[in-house]
């Protein structure tokens, strides 16, 4: 298991919120679950890219952060559900936020981002 080797800067609420938000999917994983999308298979078709390993990594560090709560219910095979936390439903808000602000400014964005792969150009 991947054991931290320096301990996080908590100085700043950006440096905060990097830490519990850091990866490429967990803004995505919370805005499915906050739209009704809250088992790991169902998690995994919104976000094909991500492979199951990854996503559930990142689903077991949003329920560390308190972001998400796992439930597990006693059928077979095993059912397992995500949801958010009233912490995690105050993040719903900002993701939205930045959802708009890529939304409106995405062509630009679009054009930065390609800047670095030359051979789509």
């Amino acid at each position: 298991m991947y054991e931290k080797k320096t301990f996080p800067n908590l100085n700043c609420g950006l440096d905060l919120v990097g830490e519990v938000l850091y990866g490429k999917w967990k803004m995505r994983l919370l805005w499915f679950i906050n739209e009704g999308y809250l088992r790991p298979s169902e998690l995994q078709r919104k976000i094909p890219d991500a492979s199951r390993r990854v996503i559930n990594i990142q689903l077991k560090e949003l329920e560390e952060h308190e972001l998400v709560i796992r439930t597990i219910y006693p059928v077979m095979p095993p059912k397992v559900e995500y949801s958010l936390t009233e912490f995690g439903k105050t993040l719903i808000p900002v993701i939205a936020a930045i959802g708009n602000w890529g939304d409106e400014y995405q062509d630009s964005l679009k054009r930065v981002i390609l800047k670095g792969y030359p051979q789509l150009a």
